[in-house]
């Protein structure tokens, strides 16, 4: 069975963040057990969820191959395509997780059955996570199972889309949540309560002052896009019908972080602002407050240009340089966590990723097959 075939089976699979992934889970183990390759399955709680590890060659450090199950939802997106299906057409492959990032993760399973039939002298390993779309949350358990083990892998591919170019860097990210807390009264009394949506607004202000500060004169990185610190307000809830002055309004915003950020710093500057709100308020309202909680969190990553690790997959796509990208994934925290030097390299574009009509060329596909090939021809010769 060859990437395509496997892609065609993993793009059926429904594995939006909020639903189980344990079937597509079953299928790759089940699909890695008849290539006579053990797969662990590290379930969570539920039992709906769970990550995956796999080796083939002998044992030892090796190169890990990495890659999330999970996909956004196809909610409120004119598909014209299914999204839960393959369809391929004008040499693109269409499907929700097609770029982002079953592509990759079909091309790494058919690398390990491949991998198997080979005299491998370094070993190859496939991680596959759950959640990863919201937040990086479900690689924990993986990651204590590494920490836990004997020898942990030399590097880590990251197959997210970058056009099958090698990166070496991506922002970290603190995910936010400041709470307005005012007084409810009836609207025709309006000025006699303390509207706390219109604390949010003032919050959201000052986020927005504070990102024209950093963007102004903050660090920069000139390998990214965007080539500062982001502040980004992304939900704002509030109020129950329009005759009541809300007395709760709920904020959620993140920051995305260059190396070497001060991102506590930004947060307490914003509990400044926030406090600067509602001080004047509290004489009349001792009840006024706007409090700042972390949600959750994971770290950058930026693996030096000239690292072993960079060469070494270089060699293997005949990239001649490197990018950044602006995404986020779990390869910060293999890092961080973990000491393993990652590199992010997989096929297609996240210009592509969470869109309706999602893709990945079948171009790009044979590219990452190409890679996979030349990964085992060096697993095989001893790196």
């Amino acid at each position: 069975m060859d990437s395509r075939d496997i892609l065609e089976q993993l793009l059926a699979f429904d594995t939006v963040s909020a639903r189980p992934n344990i079937e597509l889970m079953g299928y790759v183990r089940d699909l890695l057990a008849d290539a006579g390759i053990v797969a662990t399955l590290i379930p969570d709680p539920s039992g709906g969820k769970a990550n995956l590890y796999a080796s083939v060659g002998p044992e030892g450090a090796g190169v890990m191959l990495s890659g999330h199950t999970d996909v956004v939802p196809v909610e409120g997106q004119a598909w014209t395509v299914p999204p839960f299906a393959m369809t391929e057409k004008d040499g693109r492959i269409y499907g929700r997780g097609a770029a982002d990032m079953k592509g990759f993760v079909a091309c790494a399973i058919a690398a390990m059955v491949a991998a198997s039939k080979r005299e491998l002298r370094v070993p190859l390993h496939l991680a596959l996570s759950y959640d990863e779309e919201i937040g990086c949350m479900g690689v924990g358990s993986l990651i204590e199972m590494l920490k836990a083990a004997p020898m942990r892998p030399r590097l880590c591919i990251v197959g997210e889309p970058t056009g099958m170019q090698v990166a070496t860097g991506h922002k970290g990210k603190v995910a936010l949540r400041a709470v307005c807390t005012g007084r409810e009264g009836h609207s025709a009394l309006a000025p006699m309560a303390l509207n706390a949506l219109h604390l949010a607004v003032d919050f959201v202000n000052a986020v927005r002052v504070l990102q024209a500060d950093v963007a102004a004169n903050g660090l920069r990185d000139g390998d990214y896009d965007v080539p500062y610190s982001t502040l980004h307000v992304g939900k704002l809830n509030g109020g129950v019908q329009v005759n009541i002055v809300p007395n709760t309004a709920v904020v959620d915003f993140e920051i995305r972080s260059l190396a070497g950020e001060d991102v506590l710093g930004l947060i307490e500057r914003l509990r400044e602002a926030a406090e600067a709100i509602v001080a004047p308020l509290r004489a009349d309202f001792p009840e006024a407050a706007i409090g700042i909680e972390r949600l959750w969190d994971y770290p950058g990553l930026g693996t030096p240009s000239e690292a072993a690790a960079v060469n070494f997959v270089k060699s293997l796509t005949g990239a001649n340089g490197t990018i950044k990208v602006a995404f986020g994934t779990e390869g910060g925290l293999f890092d961080a966590r973990l000491g393993i030097p990652t590199v992010i390299c997989g096929p297609g574009s996240m210009a592509q990723g969470h869109k309706p009509d999602e893709y990945v060329s079948a171009e790009q596909l044979a590219k990452c097959e190409a890679m996979m090939a030349a990964l085992i021809s060096r697993l095989e010769a001893g790196f």
